[in-house]
């Protein structure tokens, strides 16, 4: 079996003050120094700029929330990939539920976003997930792989290595609810067999296959004895030190 380095992400959403993103960003490196495994935190728009400055010499990644489809323009309100690169920003997080739900952005318009910041050298986290609606009417699977596949269309077979896959059930975000860890396994096994057919075996198990959706301190060990539940992309728990580093270190737990 492929190893797979864990690969942890905190998306602080429509969260923080500019100094409140500071103080957390400065309690993460204090505490963070030597973990072994990958971490990014996605802060406000806002605070990317003093984020970057505590993240500075430290082992974690700059993340943005989200990115406009074209490089420059007349887009009033929109962040492009070059500002996002000028601010040292390695990874962006693409295709979430709320920008797809709350926004209407379609598999379309993300995998334009994810083919641009793929071009301009970033990471991707591509979000995916049904609804309980379609999870209930028996159409998870399809909803997911048709995610996948429209998202990843055009992707280039040596750029997979810079695309994370977030599997995050829309009925578990923010909602307390977290998919049992056998069923979210077998959903991230669905979408490891979606890319062994679009890139093959060996891009598939290389993969990191992130779940989201109400992690928790109290949950993320069982997440991660998965066998394809490589890491977690984190909402309301990354939002304090206290919450998110014990997610962080769950191997020391």
């Amino acid at each position: 079996m492929t190893e797979r380095r864990p690969f942890i992400a905190g998306n602080w959403k429509m969260h923080k003050t500019t100094g409140e993103a500071r103080a957390l960003a400065e309690a993460l490196v204090e505490n963070l120094k030597d973990c072994p495994h990958k971490v990014m935190v996605a802060p406000p728009f806002t605070a990317l700029s003093a984020v970057r400055e505590v993240l500075k010499g430290s082992p974690i990644l700059l993340g943005a929330q989200n990115m406009c489809s074209v490089r420059e323009g007349a887009h009033t309100g929109e962040i492009s990939v070059l500002m996002l690169k000028d601010l040292d920003v390695s990874v962006v997080i693409l295709g979430h539920s709320e920008r797809r739900l709350i926004y209407g952005e379609t598999d379309r318009l993300i995998n334009e976003k994810v083919r641009l910041a793929l071009e301009e050298g970033m990471e991707v986290i591509l979000c995916v997930g049904e609804t309980l609606e379609q999870r209930e009417a028996g159409k998870a699977e399809q909803v997911v792989e048709e995610q996948v596949k429209r998202g990843l269309d055009g992707v280039a077979p040596e750029d997979l290595s810079r695309v994370t896959i977030a599997y995050e059930p829309v009925w578990a975000i923010g909602t307390g609810r977290t998919a049992r860890p056998e069923d979210a396994d077998a959903m991230h096994r669905h979408i490891r067999r979606t890319v062994a057919s679009l890139h093959g075996t060996d891009a598939a198990e290389a993969l990191i296959i992130q779940y989201g959706g109400s992690v928790k301190p109290s949950n993320i060990k069982a997440l991660m004895a998965m066998e394809n539940i490589d890491g977690a992309l984190v909402g309301g728990a990354s939002l304090s030190a206290e919450n998110f580093l014990p997610i962080v270190n769950f191997h020391l737990e």
